[in-house]
């Protein structure tokens, strides 16, 4: 990149800042959504709840539905290599 080219996305300097920080926060999210451990223990704690009587059975069925859904794409997201 020359002088022209540089002084030409000088001003798009703070966009790209921004776009990095975002990118940033998104993967450690995805990070977090998709550890398995903390997964294990929402699934750990749904059982609890359904045990307790917080939540009913209906209600118990959907939560672990979705936490098994999200346990398997992190298994197939690090068996390819990407964020856990």
């Amino acid at each position: 990149m020359g002088l022209f080219g540089a002084l030409f996305s000088l001003p798009l300097a703070p966009v790209r800042g921004v776009v990095w920080v975002a990118e940033k926060v998104l993967d450690e999210a995805e990070r977090q959504y998709y550890d398995p451990g903390a997964i294990r223990r929402q699934l750990e704690a749904v059982d609890e709840a359904r045990q307790n009587g917080t939540i009913d059975d209906a209600e118990a069925d959907a939560l672990e539905e979705a936490l098994v859904a999200r346990l398997i794409e992190a298994n197939r997201r690090n068996r390819q290599g990407g964020p856990p």
